[in-house]
């Protein structure tokens, strides 16, 4: 038991964790007003690269609000279709994709081939 403590021990120091530890140690045996939550201190001491927790509540405030924001939207986005669908009568989309479909069916082709060539007719003068 005694040489897997030390192999761990010299593992930790190697990895730089002992140095990391004593140094937030520390500082906070130097603070002059110690912190009510002092496994906060070391949390945010050991990575200072990561979020205050107030910023992590802001974010997720804000998160919220997003949410309820998108909740909205999808509702109105349902009712203006259903409106459309009013809008456009018993026919709905099949009869816009047919009345398009004919109306391509019959208009004029204005490019005549000419030896396996389409050729538009050029600008009138």
């Amino acid at each position: 038991i005694d040489s897997k403590r030390e192999e761990f021990r010299k593992y930790l120091e190697r990895a730089g964790v002992m140095d990391a530890l004593t140094k937030v140690l520390v500082s906070l045996y130097e603070e002059a007003e110690k912190p009510d939550d002092a496994l906060d201190y070391v949390r945010k001491h050991l990575d200072g690269s990561g979020p205050d927790s107030e910023d992590i509540e802001a974010i997720k405030a804000e998160l919220d609000v997003s949410k309820t924001k998108i909740e909205e939207l999808e509702q109105e986005n349902a009712t203006l279709k259903d409106k459309l669908l009013q809008y456009e009568g018993p026919r709905g989309e099949n009869a816009q994709r047919e009345d398009a479909q004919a109306a391509d069916s019959v208009a004029p082709n204005t490019e005549e081939e000419e030896g396996g060539l389409a050729v538009s007719p050029g600008p009138s003068e």
